[in-house]
């Protein structure tokens, strides 16, 4: 008996973790989105818990490690939804496909820890927090050296002499990019019209690296 009670202790204790990080992330993520980030202090996070600010580092590093987790936590379900896409893709589809093809189940992931309606919330108050934005932005950087490994990792090519995953990638993010800042600037905040208008924008890559542009 001590033995099953030891085994299925640490997973208890692991379920325990889960639900005081995402307790903090959601009201970290409250906070932020009803006062401003910078307003917003790690001690007032904790308190809406009812935690300590001990309590809070051991799950963030700090106030900018919570407010991007949500992107985190995408970026993760899209490595995965790439690694699964068929070999025969080519990479620019197989990352377009990794994206639109597992929007539902991406977004349902980050509805376990928030609603939706406050994830999107927090996109535009990253697009609109400078410090958050350069921090968003330099992430990106180690997100794109990461999906470029996996890119080439899924082709067979090495990613340290062939420039094509990097460039590729670079290339995907920049529409990413121009997506979020677009979508957070215009009139339509739901997940129906950031998904629409990413899926607008992927598609025209293709016309746009091809052929010469018609005079306007």
């Amino acid at each position: 008996m001590r033995d099953t009670a030891d085994t299925a202790r640490p997973g208890l204790r692991e379920r325990k973790k889960q639900r005081t990080r995402d307790a903090l992330l959601r009201a970290a993520v409250e906070l932020f989105t009803t006062q401003g980030y910078d307003r917003t202090t790690v001690d007032e996070i904790a308190a809406a818990v009812d935690v300590s600010q001990r309590t809070f580092f051991r799950y963030f590093s700090g106030k900018e490690d919570a407010a991007l987790a949500l992107q985190k936590l995408s970026v993760a379900h899209f490595a995965e939804a790439l690694a699964a896409r068929p070999p025969h893709e080519p990479p620019m589809e197989a990352m377009r496909r990794a994206v639109l093809d597992n929007w539902d189940r991406m977004n349902e992931a980050i509805e376990d820890v928030i609603p939706i309606e406050l994830y999107l919330r927090m996109y535009r108050v990253i697009e609109s927090t400078p410090v958050l934005l350069a921090a968003h932005l330099r992430r990106s950087v180690d997100t794109e050296e990461e999906i470029a490994r996996l890119l080439a990792e899924r082709e067979g090519l090495d990613v340290d002499t062939d420039p094509r995953p990097r460039l590729i990638v670079a290339i995907f993010g920049g529409v990413i990019r121009v997506t979020e800042r677009r979508w957070s600037a215009g009139p339509d905040h739901s997940l129906d019209a950031m998904r629409a208008l990413m899926a607008t924008y992927l598609d025209q890559v293709g016309p746009a690296l091809a052929g010469n542009w018609p005079e306007r």
